[in-house]
């Protein structure tokens, strides 16, 4: 069975359930098995919407050790090829030492398939969530990013998308409209605000000009980072894409102003003894922002079929939700229209 069959997944549930119905921990386990993996009955459901992700015991002796962790693939969201692009570049980050955890080749491949779903087993590992707020742990951050970024440029993705203006911001701005998602006396205000937004992500892309795009982690917020006493360890690479480099810094940042250049300063001042960092590309962080509002909510918006939304986010399909979403890009549309709050 092709490891892309969404219908295989889909047959096993019914057409009107989501198909990750379908993954119940007896086919969790059996799945695993599936590859020669064993579990002893532990399985723990760890926090995950894209994806379904499960920390699982396996039986004494198996040569991977006693705990996995494994990654059931959204179906339908990436093809077989972007998926081992994906764990191609982690492993290449790995082999140079840099902190990331990769999947585990397990019959001489990473990315397997049972019962519709595609799957990845990952060695499990701990940490804690890093402090942003501290300029020593920003520095070290900055040092291992400018690593994974000298790696990012050797070469381009083949199979993955860009982060780009189209596919994060006016394709998520059509799908919410064609969809009807908005509340009726909102939609042409919201209509209008995101068109405005856009139009300054363009003006901002403009001020920047020609910048370089390379593979990036492309998620990297504090809940992709797991941190030690030996620094950083960098997890899930699922949204890795092509982009500008500044779009893996600005996820580090917080607070006003003044406490966001003083973050980004520590983050240079680490990045740069491995990455030029080219200032052009901080005409890029307000609109990086707001292409990513308007994706997060269309990703809600296409995600709501799966049974794990609507729990997690009551709060979308509400007026006031989309109230503040206006208002949300308002002021992102006067943060555009600053000069860039840093400048060495």
């Amino acid at each position: 069975m092709p490891a892309t069959d969404y219908n295989a997944a889909m047959s096993l549930v019914g057409a009107d359930l989501h198909p990750y119905a379908a993954l119940t921990p007896d086919a969790v386990l059996d799945a695993l098995e599936h590859v020669g993996l064993w579990g002893d009955g532990r399985l723990i459901a760890l926090n995950s919407f894209e994806n379904r992700v499960y920390q699982i015991g396996l039986e004494e002796g198996e040569p991977l050790g006693s705990v996995v962790v494994a990654k059931f693939y959204r179906p339908a969201r990436w093809s077989d090829a972007a998926i081992l692009e994906e764990h191609a570049f982690t492993r290449e980050l790995a082999a140079r030492e840099i902190p990331v955890v990769t999947p585990l080749e397990v019959n001489g491949t990473t990315l397997h398939a049972h019962a519709g779903f595609r799957f990845a087993v990952f060695p499990r590992r701990g940490g804690r969530t890093p402090e942003f707020d501290h300029g020593d742990t920003l520095e070290w951050m900055g040092r291992f990013l400018g690593r994974i970024h000298a790696v990012g440029t050797l070469a381009p993705y083949a199979h993955r998308p860009a982060l780009d203006i189209a596919s994060f911001g006016e394709d998520s701005r059509d799908f919410l409209l064609s969809h009807d998602w908005l509340p009726a006396d909102l939609r042409a205000v919201w209509h209008g605000v995101s068109r405005q937004a856009l139009d300054a992500v363009g003006r901002c892309y403009d001020r920047a000009g020609a910048v370089a795009t390379l593979r990036l982690h492309g998620d990297c917020h504090a809940g992709n980072v797991l941190w030690t006493d030996d620094g950083p360890h960098f997890v899930d690479f699922d949204d890795s894409r092509m982009g500008p480099a500044v779009q893996d810094l600005w996820m580090l940042l917080s607070g006003d102003r003044a406490s966001q250049t003083r973050q980004l300063t520590d983050v240079l001042a680490g990045y740069e003894d491995f990455m030029e960092f080219d200032p052009r590309e901080l005409h890029l962080v307000e609109a990086l922002r707001t292409l990513r509002l308007l994706h997060y909510s269309a990703w809600i918006a296409r995600r709501w079929d799966d049974p794990a939304f609507p729990a997690a986010f009551p709060w979308f399909n509400t007026s006031r939700y989309w109230e503040e979403r206006i208002l949300e890009l308002r002021e992102q549309i006067a943060l555009m229209q600053e000069a860039p709050f840093w400048s060495g």
